[in-house]
């Protein structure tokens, strides 16, 4: 933190340091805005430094199509169309362990604004965007920065309401990484660009996963 807030890095939380983390609290919505560096504060930290250039690592291919990237590593997702960001990231919550989002190329193939699950107590799970059998991009009620999901992309109903308005059926979705305090890299689906979904497909309703 005291690097991203250009502070002197000596390992200690000074008062200046709690003011200036107090302060990146504030303009990025995070509460309570204490200048606790919290994960919470960290997770969105990484968010922030990611918006100049989110692919300069280039782990999400770089396709004529407009392409969902999901970082399991960073906890982070955005959307490109070709080279160009349409989408900035935002933070995530990914499957935690023993439900790991599956990586590798996907397709939005079911679209439901108004969702709930079938298997985890009726969980509401709105904006729901459905690409790889029961795993969906949905925006959450309670907090985005504890544990982990049933392996679907957890994000602020905000940022899940923008993506719902940003993303088409068929889109694609490249997801890579693990996500921390998970042991084991998520199987990966498909090393390739995705085929198009087939159109009017449903998910799979006893695999749906809040």
């Amino acid at each position: 933190m005291e690097r991203h807030l250009r502070l002197r890095v000596d390992g200690r939380q000074s008062p200046a340091d709690c003011e200036a983390i107090r302060d990146f609290q504030s303009r990025n919505r995070l509460t309570p805005a204490d200048g606790y560096a919290n994960l919470a504060t960290y997770r969105t930290m990484l968010v922030v430094e990611a918006r100049p250039d989110p692919n300069k690592a280039g782990n999400c291919p770089v396709r004529s199509y407009r392409t969902a990237c999901v970082d399991l590593t960073r906890q982070l997702m955005w959307v490109q169309d070709g080279r160009r960001v349409v989408y900035a990231p935002v933070p995530i919550r990914s499957g935690r362990d023993g439900y790991e989002t599956r990586a590798g190329w996907h397709s939005v193939y079911w679209r439901n604004i108004d969702h709930y699950s079938t298997l985890y107590d009726n969980a509401p799970m709105p904006y729901s965007q459905f690409f790889s059998d029961g795993q969906a991009f949905h925006g959450v009620h309670h907090d985005l920065f504890s544990g982990g999901s049933h392996g679907c992309v957890n994000l602020r109903l905000d940022d899940a309401r923008r993506l719902w308005n940003t993303l088409r059926l068929h889109d694609a979705v490249y997801v890579w990484g693990t996500k921390p305090g998970t042991w084991r890299t998520p199987p990966v689906t498909a090393p390739e660009s995705p085929d198009p979904a087939p159109a009017g497909r449903t998910p799979p309703q006893n695999h749906d996963a809040p």
